[in-house]
C-alpha cells in the first residue's frame, strides 16, 4: 500500500507512473464505509491508477464541535482499502501541508446552487468544499473523479466548479449505498447509538413513501405530509425537507411537466446531522 503524506511526495510519485490509461481520484474525509468503497471499486475498475485522499478539510465545517468530533480512523481506512488492492495510492496529508499559509476558502460564484438547502444552513460550506476539491484536482490531475450522490448538491456544485475553472476531468456520480434498514451510509452514522441507528431508518422510509405520494399529490402537499411525519417522531429533528428540480436545485412547490424532481432532507439525530435524498419521478 502506497501511503503519501505530502503534496510534493504525491507529485513525485505520479510523475514516475504511466498515467495514459487513466487516473481515478476518490476524495474522502476518511472514516471509510461501504459507500466510499463503492466509489473506490469503480475508480479502480475504470483506471490504471487510483488515488484516494483521506483528509478532514477544516474549511468546509461551520461548526468547530463537528470538526473536532469527526471520526479519524486512518489505520482502519488503510485496512479497508487493502481489501480492494495494495496498489491504491492513499494521500493523507496534514492540514499544514494543504494550507501552508493558513486555512482559507476561495470564493466562487455557483449561480445560487450553493444558496439553498445545505448552503442555506451551513455558511461557507461549499466554498470550503470547492476549495479543497479544486486543490486535489489540480494536484492529482485525474482522468475521472468520483463522488457519491448522497451529497447530490455537492455533486452538482463540483460539476459546476469543473466547468467554471475549465479543469479537464470527468466527474462521476455514484449511487447512494444504504445500510440494511435503508439509512444512507455516512461516516457520521458511527456516532449514533444502536437504538438511534435503527430509528433513523425512518428517514429513508419517509422519503420512499413521499415518492409514492408524489405521483398523485401536489409537491406542496407532499412536503406538508412529510413534515407532519417528523412532528410525530420527537427523536428526529427535521432541519429541512425540500423538493427541487434535479438539474438546477430550484426549490419547488408546484410541479411542471417534463421536469425531474428530487426530495432532499436534513435531520438531526442525537445531535448528529444526517442528509439524504430520493428521485421522485
Amino acid at each position: 500500500m502506497k501511503i503519501v503524506r505530502t503534496k510534493n511526495e504525491l507529485k513525485s510519485l505520479l510523475s514516475g507512473l504511466d498515467t495514459s490509461s487513466g487516473v481515478g481520484l476518490v476524495p474522502t474525509m476518511g472514516a471509510l464505509h461501504e459507500g466510499h468503497m463503492s466509489l473506490v471499486k469503480k475508480a479502480f475498475d475504470e483506471n490504471a491508477i487510483t488515488v484516494v485522499s483521506v483528509f478532514v478539510n477544516p474549511t468546509q465545517f461551520d461548526n468547530n464541535d463537528d470538526l473536532e468530533k469527526y471520526p479519524r480512523t486512518l489505520d482502519a481506512d488503510i485496512e479497508l482499502l487493502k481489501q480492494i488492492s495494495d496498489e491504491i495510492i492513499i494521500f493523507a496529508p496534514s492540514v499544514s501541508n494543504i494550507y501552508p499559509d493558513g486555512q482559507y476558502s476561495e470564493t466562487y460564484d455557483f449561480k445560487g446552487l450553493d444558496q439553498v438547502m445545505e448552503g442555506a444552513f451551513r455558511e461557507g460550506h461549499y466554498n470550503g468544499v470547492a476549495t479543497i476539491v479544486e486543490k486535489f484536482l489540480n494536484l492529482v490531475e485525474p482522468t475521472k473523479a468520483y463522488f457519491g450522490e448522497k451529497d447530490f448538491q455537492q455533486l452538482l456544485i463540483i460539476k459546476n466548479l469543473v466547468a467554471l475553472k475549465k479543469i479537464p476531468v470527468e466527474i462521476i456520480g455514484c449511487p447512494i449505498v444504504r445500510e440494511e434498514n435503508g439509512l444512507a451510509r455516512s461516516s457520521r452514522n458511527e456516532r449514533l447509538s444502536k437504538k438511534m441507528r435503527d430509528e433513523a431508518s425512518f428517514i429513508h422510509s419517509t422519503l420512499s413513501e413521499a415518492k409514492n405520494k408524489f405521483e398523485k399529490m401536489s409537491a406542496n402537499k407532499v412536503l406538508a405530509w412529510g413534515k407532519k411525519q417528523f412532528e410525530k417522531h420527537p427523536d428526529l429533528d427535521l432541519e429541512y425537507l425540500n423538493i427541487a428540480e434535479a438539474s438546477t436545485l430550484k426549490l419547488t412547490k408546484r410541479k411542471k411537466p417534463k421536469t425531474k424532481y428530487m426530495l432532499f432532507i436534513a435531520v438531526y439525530a442525537e445531535g448528529i446531522r444526517l442528509i439524504d435524498n430520493i428521485v421522485l419521478n
